[in-house]
């Protein structure tokens, strides 16, 4: 069926008055009577008239819509951004389009390009893992489009970010294994372009570098695409070791859920034999058997944050002589230990 989009004409041969009355009753304009301001929007209404977007941001170059890039909406942790970034932008009269890069390069590029068209006032962003070329977002940002990113960002001096301490939580994660008595302490790590993969491997290198415990890099093992499967192949392989490790500390929780089946698997008891803990704190952490040790990124609080600065970055945009300064803002995790990792009761 073709959709047929009503107009302010339409509304005005309706009711045998001139589209510019219409126009001025929607607008709530003193000139019109009351009477007619009711008689038009209550047609509007039954009509389910919308105004034109495109139309009116060509006469005003606002469009009071933002756009928002996320690798995978299916993630628990970006579900939880995207409930903050809406629950401000919504508040400050702005609209959110949402596309998914589901972790691959061509996507994302597809993504900005289509959101540039859209005429969007600012862009959310959060990179693929596939991401090492940021020339499709310079591009963007050379039109002077605000772009704020979040999580997994892009290090250019003209947009602004909002990041979780990923180095503190890591390392706070790696002390409480060494505290639970862990001798040989595995990490599972993330996708090597992502800053927040090299700032988890960070914190777990020193934390021990603080106990004077050796570093081995046989028990550095990649997972770049952070799957349960992933992180049970990874294990797999940690456990065949000659000295395999007596705990885990994965960059994510889907990894370390993984690791948590292999071991079950091989007969050996979490946290006894192996004790296990994750990054992200997804919704189904919790439920495993054990529970599983995580680091919590305040997720909503994110979203919150990053819309926010992205609303006042285009705000001041609008502005006359207006400049632009770049923000960091660095949120706190918090580490949330269970069952998974408690050796010692």
């Amino acid at each position: 069926m073709r959709y047929i989009q009503v107009t302010i004409k339409d509304i005005a041969r309706e009711l045998g008055i001139s589209p510019s009355t219409v126009s001025r009753a929607l607008k709530d304009h003193p000139d019109i009577s009351p009477e007619t301001k009711k008689a038009v929007n209550a047609l509007a209404e039954k009509l389910n008239y919308q105004p034109n977007i495109v139309a009116l941001s060509l006469r005003q170059s606002k469009t009071n819509t933002i756009g928002v890039i996320i690798p995978e909406i299916v993630h628990f942790f970006f579900s939880t951004v995207i409930s903050g970034i809406e629950d401000v932008a919504y508040s400050a009269g702005y609209n959110v389009i949402l596309a998914q890069s589901n972790e691959s390069l061509q996507r994302e590029k597809t993504d900005i390009k289509a959101l540039f068209n859209s005429r969007v006032d600012g862009m959310l962003m959060s990179i693929s893992r596939e991401t090492t070329n940021f020339d499709h977002i310079e591009a963007i940002l050379s039109k002077g489009v605000p772009i704020v990113f979040f999580d997994r960002v892009h290090n250019s001096p003209q947009s602004s970010k909002v990041i979780v301490d990923d180095f503190e939580g890591a390392k706070e994660a790696t002390l409480h294994l060494i505290e639970q008595g862990c001798k040989r302490i595995a990490h599972l790590e993330g996708p090597p372009n992502l800053a927040i993969s090299k700032q988890r491997l960070e914190g777990y290198k020193t934390a021990l570098n603080q106990h004077k415990m050796p570093i081995y890099p046989e028990l550095i093992v990649s997972c770049p695409s952070g799957t349960i499967e992933e992180g049970k192949e990874a294990t797999e392989k940690l456990m065949a070791l000659k000295n395999p490790p007596d705990g885990i500390f994965s960059t994510n929780d889907p990894a370390a859920m993984g690791s948590m089946q292999a071991i079950k698997e091989k007969g050996l008891k979490i946290p006894k034999d192996i004790a296990v803990a994750g990054f992200s704190n997804w919704f189904f952490s919790s439920l495993m058997d054990p529970p599983l040790t995580t680091v919590d990124q305040p997720g909503f609080e994110m979203g919150q944050e990053a819309a926010r600065l992205l609303i006042r970055h285009i705000e001041m945009k609008d502005k006359d002589n207006a400049e632009l300064t770049s923000e960091t803002k660095v949120l706190k995790t918090r580490l949330i230990v269970r069952a998974s990792s408690l050796k010692k009761k």
